[in-house]
């Protein structure tokens, strides 16, 4: 299938050639039809899957067809389509794909958020905006503020609506759609589809279609995952060792606090790794500005807290760390899905303490597989990380060559629980091995 067969305008079809994409992917393919005909949608989707051009490109065709056909003109603050996001830097990366898809297009767009000045804003919807994408607080203040009218508007789209709801704003996505017309297509994307995207669906999408690309291996992201498992004392020697033994050219590299960040920052540069931070106690011009260097390769290695898990199309991103394991499996699906995007291959490594076993038995439960673990033997762990229970058969569950009493199973998880005191090797070149691989492997989930 190409995007010719989607029937989209040639206009469109250009800026996407411009662009270098030959064919779209699955939840293209799937979702563009139905969001041409008018149909709202429920869409589940992983990130790095192309989710943005499933609904940008037919938004933007809708749009034009209708100017077209009405001959009419932008009138400032009427806006013709609302797109939702979580975060600031995913409303400015959707932005930039509505300008990107629609370059021959006459289609005005804006990203409006906080932590700018407003006034500018407000501006530029004085001036006429056709499809407004924002985070739900600073949308609020511009409708309290009378700055934009909906009586015109065609579409909502709620996109990472899972994330919304984690970051509690619930209440502001249902003050938002109560001032919306009733006559609207609705389109929610997710990444999960927990009951509360269900809920908020429900209130908001008339009889949808319901499309999910979970089961489309082929189109899952190239991304190859390993750990290795160290004492949280060594962290940052280790991830310092690993920049520079494995020759890492870049890395976004994920932490838990902001805090945390600034003093991983300062570790690094006094091992002679330049690096930069972006979190919540950062403007938005400082953000945007290290998002921009870190993007072109001025800057290699960027630490980030969780406001840069979603949203963010960093081309060619070959290498996600994980200093930090995060506390929701959904969070550690996201933040691996900043690399392997497009078809690339990309690389996920986390490091690994004792005190992160219960998160890592709830992300190996949710990916059905153990993680590849890998040893640095300059690193000898004093506090070892057991092998997650995922691996090993339950008494009552017998597997070829095991008596079913467990003992087996027993042995394996003690001889992997040990912990792994290398001190003889210190004096050995360093490098990097993999360990064996344990001999079972559960159906069943862990229980947490």
């Amino acid at each position: 299938m190409s995007f010719a067969t989607l029937k989209l305008s040639p206009l469109i079809l250009n800026a996407i050639d411009d662009l270098g994409y030959s064919k779209p992917t699955a939840i293209q393919s799937k979702a563009i039809p139905v969001v041409l005909s008018g149909k709202d949608i429920i869409a589940a989707a992983q990130t790095g899957t192309g989710k943005t051009a499933s609904f940008v490109l037919p938004l933007l065709q809708q749009i034009n067809t209708r100017y077209k056909e009405t001959n009419q003109k932008l009138r400032g603050k009427r806006v013709r389509a609302l797109i939702l996001v979580p975060t600031r830097e995913l409303a400015v990366q959707v932005e930039t794909s509505i300008a990107d898809y629609g370059k021959y297009l006459s289609i005005r767009s804006m990203a409006m958020y906080g932590g700018v000045d407003i006034d500018a804003q407000k501006q530029r919807l004085i001036w006429g905006v056709d499809i407004v994408v924002a985070t739900p607080g600073r949308l609020l203040d511009m409708i309290h503020q009378r700055a934009l009218h909906f009586d015109e508007l065609d579409m909502l789209v709620l996109d990472e609506a899972d994330r919304m709801l984690d970051m509690g704003f619930i209440d502001d996505i249902n003050k938002i759609i109560e001032r919306l017309p009733e006559q609207r297509q609705n389109l929610l994307f997710s990444a999960t589809m927990s009951e509360a995207v269900r809920g908020l669906a429900k209130r908001t999408i008339h009889k949808p279609v319901e499309i999910t690309t979970d089961a489309d291996k082929a189109n899952k992201p190239k991304i190859q995952q390993w750990l290795v498992t160290v004492d949280k004392t060594d962290k940052s020697a280790l991830l310092s060792h690993l920049i520079k033994e494995l020759t890492w050219q870049q890395a976004l590299i994920f932490i838990e606090t902001k805090h945390g960040a600034a003093k991983l920052v300062s570790q690094l540069e006094k091992r002679g790794i330049a690096a930069e931070s972006i979190h919540s106690g950062r403007t938005q011009d400082i953000r945007e500005r290290i998002l921009s260097d870190f993007k072109s390769g001025d800057i290699k290695f960027l630490v980030a807290t969780g406001i840069a898990a979603r949203g963010l199309d960093i081309g060619d991103l070959s290498r996600v760390v994980n200093y930090d394991l995060p506390s929701k499996v959904d969070d550690y699906i996201h933040r691996i899905g900043r690399t392997g995007r497009a078809g690339a291959e990309g690389e996920a490594v986390s490091l690994v303490s004792k005190d992160n076993f219960r998160e890592l038995c709830a992300i190996e439960s949710r990916l059905g597989h153990i993680i590849e673990r890998k040893e640095v033997t300059e690193f000898p762990v004093k506090k070892a990380v057991p092998i997650s229970v995922l691996n090993f058969q339950p008494k009552n569950a017998p597997s070829k060559g095991n008596t079913g009493k467990g003992s087996e199973s027993k042995r394996e998880q003690a001889k992997y629980s040990k912990p792994n005191n290398r001190g003889a090797n210190q004096g050995r070149k360093s490098h990097v091995r993999q360990t064996d691989e344990p001999k079972y492997k559960s159906p069943w989930p862990v229980k947490l």
